[in-house]
């Protein structure tokens, strides 16, 4: 099922998150409308604090990447990705730049500086434990990602003089003033703002 992406503002976004542990219909569910969500909003990545829900679960599905997996030699992994209860548990000394969004944050684009790669141990949706390393644009999807169940926002990674030049576009998102083309909610407002073909 696709639900409203919760804006900047929403205090689900900054809450903390609670593990998992075990499998359930309710967990299941989630992990679907995280995927439909996603998928409907074109986006590679998503987590459950920006559907509202404070759980250690995110998602990802860097398909859309597949001729820059293609060009660099990688293999790409089966997708999308399920990643519960997710500790990170290393990362390279070298970072790297690159250009991130946010569903959360609708149409800003910065660099963020990053580790390029990381060891990361989570369960699967089956519950099975993983632990792998990814290098890359998915070792930096998946940090993204993590992030959200951390609390953080990819504009925390911005220098402060870099968010005081964007703070007139987020004080705008976080009132809920967007050209999101999907489903949003913005806790600060309170209204849920359908996109423009749903309306």
């Amino acid at each position: 099922m696709i639900r409203p992406i919760y804006l900047l503002g929403s205090d689900e976004l900054r809450a903390p998150t609670t593990a998992v542990e075990r499998d359930s219909e309710d967990v299941q569910r989630l992990i679907g409308d995280l995927i439909d969500t996603m998928h409907d909003a074109s986006g590679i990545g998503l987590a459950a604090p920006q559907l509202g829900q404070s759980v250690r679960i995110f998602v990802v599905d860097v398909t859309p990447m597949e001729r820059d997996f293609e060009e660099d030699g990688i293999e790409m992994p089966s997708q999308p990705m399920i990643f519960i209860d997710a500790q990170i548990v290393d990362k390279t000394e070298e970072d790297e730049e690159f250009e991130e969004g946010c569903l959360s944050i609708p149409d800003i684009h910065e660099n963020v500086i990053r580790p390029g790669g990381i060891k990361i141990e989570y369960l699967d949706r089956s519950f099975k434990k993983r632990n792998e390393v990814f290098e890359g644009i998915l070792a930096r999807v998946i940090q993204h990602e993590y992030d959200h169940i951390e609390g953080v926002l990819f504009i925390d990674h911005l220098s402060a003089f870099k968010r005081r030049l964007l703070k007139r576009k987020l004080d705008d998102i976080r009132n809920g003033v967007t050209e999101a083309d999907y489903p949003v909610y913005t806790l600060e407002t309170g209204i849920i703002q359908p996109a423009p073909d749903t309306a």
